[in-house]
């Protein structure tokens, strides 16, 4: 659990990062049910649903980001945010819920599987599941100051030359441009700067990123639903 945490945090790539988060979680759920403990094998259940959608969320988002925006690595996400909100603010989303915080599922499992070993006695493993959530946030956070908060990359010599090309071209001084950008203006302000994926590619990260909040609302259907494993 820890060390693919710390694995997680070394690396720049991140599809790389995300899959040794996912080795970090499932661990989770391993120990989880190894605890055999009430709790801890009903987190651990919680736990594959909460898991599920907010990691499948963060892999929906890092698709569309090579897919809008051809970026791969951390440290090319500069600025990014300002450009693709939406895949960004789902990432956001899909994070808050890994790390475990409320309103979103991973709050729940995680709750559970600390009261899980807490019920066995395992005071070690609390500390562990509470030290890999502060490393979740090390690794996760990253992703998202970038984007939101560094300035963006330089443009490159060839979005330079497309920009200086389109200014160049006959009719943007005339007055029919200038009464047109009275009309257009507002809209240009707002939507200029948006290069998101397509469509089919954002709506699905929207979607799971609104599942990460309504399983910490449905959670107690997922635990009625793994209650008789246990006896409860």
């Amino acid at each position: 659990i820890v060390f693919s945490s710390i694995v997680a945090i070394t690396l720049d790539n991140l599809k790389a990062r995300l899959a040794y988060s996912t080795i970090s979680q499932l661990a989770y759920i391993v120990l989880g049910a190894a605890l055999a403990t009430k709790s801890g094998i009903l987190g651990s259940g919680m736990h594959i649903a909460m898991h599920a959608v907010g990691k499948i969320t963060l892999f929906f988002c890092a698709g569309a980001i090579y897919v809008g925006a051809h970026k791969t690595l951390v440290s090319e996400l500069d600025g990014l945010g300002r450009k693709m909100p939406f895949t960004f603010g789902a990432f956001f989303i899909g994070s808050l819920s890994i790390i475990g915080l409320p309103p979103f599922g991973g709050a729940w499992s995680k709750w559970f599987l600390a009261l899980g070993a807490a019920d066995g006695h395992q005071y070690v493993f609390t500390a562990v599941f509470m030290l890999s959530s502060i490393l979740s946030i090390a690794y996760l956070m990253p992703v998202v100051g970038r984007a939101f908060f560094l300035s963006p990359e330089l443009e490159a010599p060839d979005d330079q030359l497309a920009a200086a090309h389109a200014a160049d071209e006959p009719g943007d001084s005339s007055s029919d441009g200038d009464s047109s950008s009275d009309g257009d203006s507002s809209s240009d302000g707002i939507f200029a700067n948006l290069h998101e994926a397509p469509l089919l590619c954002v709506l699905p990260l929207c979607c799971t990123a609104a599942g990460c909040l309504a399983l910490f609302f449905l959670a107690e259907r997922i635990h009625s639903l793994l209650t008789p494993i246990v006896g409860g």
